[in-house]
């Protein structure tokens, strides 16, 4: 199995931080991950989020890339929204995550 890091980027005072590792980490634990290394990377500013190509907190980074992005996702120093299966929501649900998890393994 191949070796899974995960990023979480976000903003200081994210409302869906939270969220987004508990499902993340319930992901990873029903996949058997418990492996997979988790970092964090605070972004400070809208200079840094335009520089970084930062999508929005919390952006998911599985082994390098962002797995949420179509591309046309715009660099936003704002909350991010995903679209989930139980409709628009503050981070993926478990479900995607395994998803995302899984092919990367």
């Amino acid at each position: 199995m191949r070796a899974l890091k995960i990023t979480i980027q976000y903003f200081e005072g994210c409302p869906h931080l939270e969220l987004a590792e508990r499902r993340l980490r319930k992901a990873l634990t029903d996949l058997g991950r418990e492996d997979a290394e988790i970092a964090y990377q605070r972004i400070d500013s809208p200079d840094e989020a335009e520089r970084i190509d930062f999508h929005g907190s919390p952006t998911f980074l599985v082994n390098g890339s962002d797995p949420f992005s179509g591309r046309e996702l715009p660099a936003s120093w704002g909350c991010r929204i995903f679209q989930t299966e139980e409709g628009a929501q503050g981070a993926p649900s478990v479900a995607q995550l395994r998803h995302v998890l899984r092919s990367a393994s």
